[in-house]
């Protein structure tokens, strides 16, 4: 035989639910309205009644053996339903046939133990639901409980006290309170779930809560009318259990949606607890004009002060809420930096404040070089990247400082400090926002603007600081462009004359002596070191024998001596980054007489940093053996410059060099290490380098 699929097996649970149901619209028609006639009464109120419990019975038990899933509670409840179909068929087999049957009977015990397994087959249920619900969804429960079991005991237990007879033992008047409790019982844990899944149980437990509810509705009004002596067989009232156990059946093979967070939001936080507590606070005001029993009174009085606990527990989670929004707001999620809306608080905090006047620095930073670490090692090393930065700052800036992210790569720095505070700042936290490793190097350029001298306002500072960032992120882009160029260039001329690096390397520490004792500014002076090493690029272009030639060279080789300078400028202006450099290589040859070439300037018309670059290459060349002279000691090559000084060389040039190689502090350091030169740091503006040098 084949096995049946999921989709056949659906159908025939599907048809066999359907067959069921139409035999209870036919069992509720004839109990209801009598159709069929009394001679089917016993069919019906006998064998048809037990079947339809059976089959829900049958319908959970089924559930258990066929899933896995929830199999506890399902054989549980499966279990109680045939200890109450069973009750029921002993009840129509045996007890109906005898002329005093004993109360209770076998029957009684065997329908009362649908009760216990109920609540426990609840439980197992419920159990993954509500494994991690919040404090206010149990006290919800428990109000829900606490209300149900007040209805109950007011509208059930009271009428079914005060109807007893007490010619009953105490054993039959156990026996008919144990109906109504068991019904509190599992209502007001039906109600208690409800609460937990913050009142979406899904179409399963929705089924079992009808199901149940049904039930005990059929057993308080068959109570009603058992107390009052009016309760007949075969009426519409019978209908409802087994509808009520077939809900239940039913319910074993609905589909469960997916687990999700018990959330309650909305008017249910306060609509909920309100309905459960006005039937208590209803009862109470009855109480006081016509007397209900003890029992309702403390039910009622404990539903309201739960539902007062209820209440402020539920103010104190919203109080929760709000910090913790508030702190979100302000927050930024990755690094737990304070954000730009952050930023914004405290700057208007500080400028408007009683402490508007205090000194203080804003200090933007942005990353540079952190995209290509983000292609490279991917967006969650990208983002450990950012977080350890933003610890890394929070140190920098510490005690008087708060640290932030804008977003992206983009810092920030809220110090109270000074001018020389603000600097040393900058310093600790670019190193901060800096790594390196193999294959990257991240770092930092950064804007500073000072408050209140620079700004008095928020959007002001932060404009200010804003262009300051970009400028020095500018011209470090075009110094990273221009020193990659330059690498290039010297690396191919060492390849063409090998000699040529070592003179290179000499000219650009002279010029950077001189440069530094007559107060060029940084950029200038960079640029001027620059031309300096590259101020022979355009001998590339020179036939080596014209350079090595040991003799006077002829008119022809003059003029490719001549033009070096022009194809150097030629070379070095296609780079945009190096075209200021290639102006001063160009006039390096021009002389203090108009004398020299390629354009015959003079005097002042030849930029500073081309007539320092003149007379260091003259020194360095007077004292270097050449393939056409011998190398001169270095007194007569400053008396050789002392004598051209006024027709080739600038005379303030001449002195300022002369002065350095006298005491001794133009001789070049070791080796080939790059010349490093002074960084922009003083705050907020044009930055010279008068304060970084030694006037003495």
């Amino acid at each position: 035989m084949e096995a049946t699929t999921p989709k056949q097996s659906r159908k025939l649970l599907r048809t066999s639910q359907a067959i069921t149901c139409a035999v209870l619209v036919a069992f509720a028609a004839h109990t209801g309205f009598g159709i069929g006639g009394r001679g089917l009464n016993s069919f019906f109120n006998d064998w048809v009644y037990n079947a339809l419990v059976l089959v829900a019975a049958v319908s959970c038990l089924l559930r258990a053996v066929r899933l896995r899933e929830r199999r506890a509670g399902w054989l549980v409840l499966g279990m109680g339903l045939a200890s109450w179909s069973t009750g029921e068929i002993y009840n129509t087999v045996h007890l109906a046939h005898l002329q005093n049957p004993p109360y209770p009977s076998l029957s009684d015990l065997l329908q009362l133990l649908f009760y216990p397994a109920s609540c426990v087959a609840l439980l197992l249920l419920a159990r993954g639901r509500v494994r991690h619900a919040r404090a206010s969804l149990w006290l919800d429960g428990i109000v829900a409980a606490l209300a149900v079991c007040m209805v109950g005991e007011v509208t059930v237990f009271h009428t079914v006290v005060a109807a007893g007879d007490k010619s009953e033992t105490p054993l039959q008047m156990a026996t008919d309170l144990a109906y109504p409790i068991g019904d509190m019982a599992i209502m007001a844990l039906v109600a208690s779930v409800f609460a937990l899944t913050a009142w979406r149980p899904g179409r399963a437990w929705t089924m079992i809560g009808a199901g149940l509810g049904l039930a005990a509705v059929a057993d308080s009004i068959f109570a009603y009318q058992n107390a009052a002596g009016t309760y007949t067989i075969g009426t519409a009232l019978d209908a409802l259990w087994p509808a009520a156990a077939l809900l239940i059946g039913f319910a074993a093979w609905e589909r469960s949606g997916a687990r999700q967070e018990a959330r309650l939001e909305g008017w249910r936080i306060l609509v909920l607890p309100v309905a459960f507590a006005l039937p208590a606070l209803g009862f109470l005001v009855y109480d006081h004009y016509e007397h209900i029993d003890g029992a309702a009174t403390a039910l009622a009085g404990m539903t309201l002060v739960t539902v007062i606990v209820r209440t402020a527990m539920t103010f104190g989670e919203n109080m929760r809420m709000l910090r913790r929004s508030r702190h979100e707001a302000l927050t930024d999620a990755l690094t737990g930096l304070g954000n730009r809306r952050s930023l914004m608080h405290d700057l208007e905090v500080a400028l408007a404040g009683p402490r508007a006047g205090t000194p203080r620095a804003l200090i933007l930073f942005d990353l540079d070089g952190f995209k290509r670490y983000n292609d490279d090692f991917g967006h969650p090393a990208g983002d450990a990247l950012l977080s350890q930065f933003g610890a890394n700052l929070i140190g920098a800036v510490a005690p008087d400082g708060r640290a932030y992210r804008l977003g992206g790569d983009e810092f920030c720095a809220l110090v109270s400090t000074d001018a020389p505070g603000a600097g040393r700042v900058v310093a600790a936290a670019t190193a901060a926002l800096s790594a390196h490793g193999s294959g990257f190097v991240v770092t930092a350029s950064h804007g500073l603007v000072l408050m209140p001298d620079e700004a008095r306002e928020p959007t002001a500072a932060l404009q200010i600081a804003d262009q300051r960032l970009y400028g020095n992120k500018n011209r470090r882009q075009a110094t990273v462009v221009s020193q990659q160029t330059r690498d290039v260039l010297m690396q191919v001329l060492q390849e063409q004359q090998p000699e040529l690096h070592e003179h290179l390397h000499e000219v650009s520490w002279l010029t950077l002596t001189v440069g530094r004792r007559m107060s060029v500014d940084v950029q200038d002076l960079s640029e001027m070191v620059r031309a300096a090493e590259l101020h022979d690029v355009g001998k590339m272009a020179v036939p080596d024998q014209i350079l090595g030639k040991p003799g006077p060279l002829d008119d022809i080789e003059q003029d490719f001596i001549r033009q070096h300078t022009i194809v150097g400028e030629r070379i070095l202006a296609a780079a945009p980054a190096l075209q200021s450099v290639a102006r001063l290589v160009r006039s390096t040859h021009e002389n203090w007489d108009g004398s020299g070439y390629p354009d015959g300037l003079a005097g002042e018309e030849i930029p500073l940093g081309a007539r320092i670059i003149a007379a260091c290459d003259a020194y360095h060349a007077m004292t270097s053996d050449r393939p056409y002279q011998a190398a001169l000691r270095p007194e007569q090559a400053v008396a050789e410059l002392r004598r051209c000084a006024g027709t080739k060389f600038d005379p303030r040039v001449v002195e300022v060099l002369s002065a350095e190689i006298e005491a001794g502090r133009a001789l070049a350091p070791e080796g080939d290490n790059e010349l490093e030169f002074p960084t922009i740091t003083a705050p907020g503006a044009e930055t010279r380098a008068d304060h970084l040098i030694d006037p003495g």
